[in-house]
């Protein structure tokens, strides 16, 4: 019987890690366990920044953006003299369970962590890019997909009164989904994205015949992890091939991060928090929950970030036909 667990929050901030926390705490305390906070994920594990957490102090958080934990990303953490600190501070605060908020980097150190001291550990997705395999949605991805949606909208109300072509970067280092859905969702005329290769000469080929078209708005949305490049890259091609037209570059950036999380990312958070607690109890290890087909699932860490969900082939030819 797992009686003290911990829970922190690692790697980049996603809208929801809130939600998650608190079902953490108070599922946790309701089945009669101790709760201790992390703060500053794996480097606060480290130095010992750890605290007791009780109903109270996960009150009035779950609509609010960000982590009460704080967040880091640890280097220290992947060497065994910090994997052996971190296991020391446990020790000392009798936690002999983990709830782990992040991505795939905090799911690789848990691997590392149970390979040296076998603490149990569960996942929940974190992260606002949707780039784990074993869930079909990720804490924070729909709050950054509707912040990218409203942006865009906006940039398309200037780009229509200017007759201007926008190229919209948006996150998504190693995976598009932020810009494949905010893409679909606002018209845009392309979309690029890591997971495709990006032949500049066709999407230079597509503006073109929208010009002789006589179509005056252009709204491309880049990931930032694209083959070729982020938004300033591909300005400086469509400006080459098109030296009259009028075109900006628009980096949406950190705002994708931040704000109150959708209802959407609320209750995925709260699932799967409420979810973490029942599979310590049932004497899981090593997993990251997740929901498939409306339903609680469990992946293990090593198949959730070796495995990125695939972009559906049927929504990248869809783009092309409503972009005529």
């Amino acid at each position: 019987m797992i009686r003290k667990i911990g829970v922190m929050t690692s790697g980049g901030d996603s809208p929801g890690m809130n939600a998650a926390v608190r079902a953490v705490v108070r599922t946790a305390i309701y089945f009669g366990m101790e709760v201790y906070g992390i703060r500053r994920g794996y480097q606060g594990m480290i130095e010992g920044d750890i605290y007791p957490m009780q109903a109270k102090d996960v009150s009035n958080i779950i609509q609010r953006g960000g982590t009460i934990l704080k967040t880091a990303r640890s280097k220290e953490f992947m060497t065994d003299e910090g994997i052996a600190k971190a296991y020391r501070q446990l020790q000392e605060h009798g936690i002999e369970a983990l709830v782990l908020i992040g991505g795939d980097g905090t799911f690789r150190g848990a691997v590392k962590f149970f390979e040296t001291y076998t603490i149990p550990a569960i996942g929940l997705p974190g992260t606002i890019d949707k780039d784990l395999a074993g869930t079909d949605y990720t804490i924070g991805f729909d709050t950054a997909v509707n912040t990218a949606v409203e942006a865009i909208d906006k940039i398309r109300d200037t780009a229509e009164s200017h007759d201007r072509l926008f190229i919209v970067e948006v996150m998504g280092r190693d995976a598009g989904y932020i810009a494949l859905n905010s893409g679909i969702a606002c018209g845009a005329e392309d979309i690029l994205l890591p997971e495709t290769y990006t032949d500049i000469d066709e999407v230079l080929e597509r503006i073109d015949m929208d010009e002789r078209r006589k179509k005056t708005v252009h709204i491309l949305v880049v990931a930032e992890g694209d083959d070729f490049g982020g938004a300033d890259d591909l300005m400086k091609k469509v400006k080459e091939r098109f030296p009259g037209m009028d075109t900006r570059a628009a980096i949406l950036g950190h705002i994708q991060r931040g704000g109150t999380p959708t209802y959407a990312d609320r209750v995925l958070a709260s699932r799967l928090g409420y979810a973490s607690v029942l599979a310590l109890k049932e004497g899981r290890t090593q997993v990251m929950a997740g929901i498939v087909n409306g339903e609680v699932t469990y992946t293990p860490f090593s198949q959730a970030v070796k495995e990125n969900s695939t972009i559906s082939k049927d929504m990248l030819d869809m783009i092309r036909v409503l972009a005529v």
